[in-house]
């Protein structure tokens, strides 16, 4: 906000209470007009209604427009190739080089662009072991934008933890900005470029408030691995007998919906890391995909979209009554609500937890073909690590149309990979060797035929199946193996009609099933091509046979 009037905001006098030893002129920041430290969320409330960012609804959660953009915006994301990067970066579609000269000047334009504004700073870390957590600082130009980055990762505990505060790495977020395509050689007006001699990251002419989210994601997936830890996009949760599992998937896989198991323990949403003792959550708050959200499927994540504190990004809600409408995606079907952990119930306060026993593999198979689970060797869990088949659904990214997009996504998060996929693969064959662990592969997709023939699978049967994985049941069933993938399909599960297991019986058409059963095995076959140069024989070998 470029508060040239001077007007006095609701919490300007306690602006600086919470403020860091070290201020933003460390940043080449100047001639600002107020800044303010880590304000909490109450405050941040006050200011959000101020200065008109957003609307208090129904039992207290603010619901935001993120404008233009309503989701992330990959094709502008940029890596400064300088000497420490340019032999560790997986350079190519997701990590776009970009000048060490052009960063410093779009950032010297954003130093300009800032002056005589307002700003809001929360200063936190990303990741709940103390030993791999990272301080961050994250510079907003709005007040919600600090809400989410106060939510989503680890605030500090004491006004004096605040004073001490260092971050290693600094976001600015400035959704006034533009970058000049003619001149900083981006395809538009937004960027999102890290640079990670600097430490720095820089978010501009985009209000969506995941690249915030995404952008800490790949700062960590490019440091951690570094020291031996694999960084996963995936939700994780716990037994009470301890045995953690994994999900992976993209967005609108069910990766969030089904780690928020009322029965297990949540140990985190979206973005994990693990290292020699067990895994821990990356984040402080869950960023959960609302639209059509059912409170009899999805109990605790609908009640978030109902409690203070909660943000709802591009939610249409009645301005009179306040009330918010989960089915309306008028402004777009990316519907958003970030909220702290605390507000699941059975989550782990810890956001810790030891080895899993489990890998769950989510694939949303916009095809209709393939088996709702399957049980992979390891082989084959790395096959489908590295190919990472999903759909993408509408509006999880800019550009999507309506009908899912059938895509590969190496390591189930390949926008945010920023090493070679092999260095991933290979730490996640290394710990799943060394902990014995159980690998699935679990369709939340499309049965009785492809996106518009057939219909989403129950996801009554989907926790189903994962129950009995999770819990054993499966040991003791009979399997059959896939004549297609080669991987082995339960017969029976408790819960489960028989018929869901056998994909082609809900076809009407069997010769239109194997037709389509080729065709993506064709597509996997000639996908993971890009792979087989360094990738050992067994691995290529565990793919799908036409």
């Amino acid at each position: 906000m470029n508060n040239i009037l001077d007007i006095k905001s609701p919490c300007q006098k306690q602006a600086a209470f919470y403020k860091s030893d070290l201020g933003l002129e460390h940043h080449g920041l100047h001639n600002l007009h107020q800044v303010y430290w880590n304000l909490p969320v109450e405050a941040l409330y006050e200011e959000i209604a101020f200065r008109g960012e957003g609307r208090i609804t129904c039992q207290g959660p603010i619901v935001v427009n993120t404008g233009k953009h309503t989701a992330r915006s990959a094709n502008d994301k940029f890596v400064v190739r300088e000497e420490t990067t340019k032999g560790n970066v997986w350079w190519g579609e997701y990590n776009r080089p970009f000048h060490p000269d052009k960063f410093n000047e779009v950032y010297d334009r954003v130093l300009g662009y800032l002056q005589g504004r307002d700003l809001f700073v929360q200063d936190c870390y990303a990741g709940a072991d103390p030993n791999y957590r990272l301080p961050v600082r994250v510079i907003c130009e709005y007040a919600w934008h600090s809400i989410f980055a106060r939510t989503m990762l680890i605030p500090c505990a004491t006004k004096e933890e605040y004073q001490r505060f260092v971050p290693d790495f600094t976001i600015i977020a400035v959704p006034g900005f533009r970058s000049f395509p003619q001149v900083d050689g981006t395809p538009s007006n937004t960027i999102i470029a890290l640079n990670f001699e600097q430490k720095l990251c820089i978010i501009g002419y985009s209000a969506y408030a995941g690249e915030i989210k995404k952008s800490v994601f790949t700062i960590m997936n490019y440091l951690l691995p570094l020291e031996g830890v694999l960084t996963m996009h995936c939700s994780a949760n716990v037994g009470k007998d301890g045995d953690s599992a994994l999900f992976f998937g993209l967005s609108g896989t069910g990766k969030t919906t089904l780690s928020a198991d009322p029965n297990r323990g949540l140990i985190g949403d979206d973005e994990h890391g693990w290292t020699d003792d067990g895994v821990f959550n990356i984040e402080n708050g869950c960023y959960a995909k609302v639209i059509g959200l059912s409170p009899s499927a999805e109990p605790q994540i609908y009640a978030c979209t109902r409690k203070f504190g909660s943000l709802l990004e591009n939610v249409v809600f009645d301005v009179n009554s306040r009330q918010i409408d989960l089915d309306d995606e008028t402004l777009t079907e990316n519907t958003r609500a970030s909220y702290p952990l605390t507000y699941i119930d059975n989550a782990v306060p810890e956001k810790m937890a030891g080895h899993p026993k489990n890998i769950i593999m989510l694939t949303c198979d916009a095809s209709g073909v393939m088996p709702p689970i399957a049980k992979l060797s390891v082989e084959q869990a790395m096959y489908h690590f590295l190919s990472g088949y999903t759909a993408k659904i509408a509006g999880t990214e800019v550009g999507l149309s309506e009908e899912p997009e059938i895509t590969f996504s190496t390591c189930f998060g390949a926008p945010f990979m920023v090493h070679h996929p092999a260095k991933y693969a290979g730490l996640l064959r290394d710990k799943i060797n060394r902990h014995g662990v159980d690998c699935w592969l679990v369709n939340t997709g499309w049965v009785g035929g492809k996106y518009g023939v057939g219909k989403r699978i129950s996801i009554k049967h989907t926790r189903n199946l994962l129950n009995a994985a999770l819990s054993g049941a499966l040991k003791n069933v009979e399997y059959y193996t896939d004549p297609v993938f080669g991987f082995s399909v339960p017969k029976t599960c408790p819960e489960v009609p028989t018929d869901v297991m056998y994909p082609d019986r809900s076809w009407s058409d069997k010769a239109a099933y194997k037709q389509a059963y080729r065709d993506l095995a064709a597509r996997f076959i000639e996908n993971f091509k890009k792979f087989e140069e360094g990738t050992p024989p067994e691995v290529c070998a565990a793919g799908p046979k036409i």
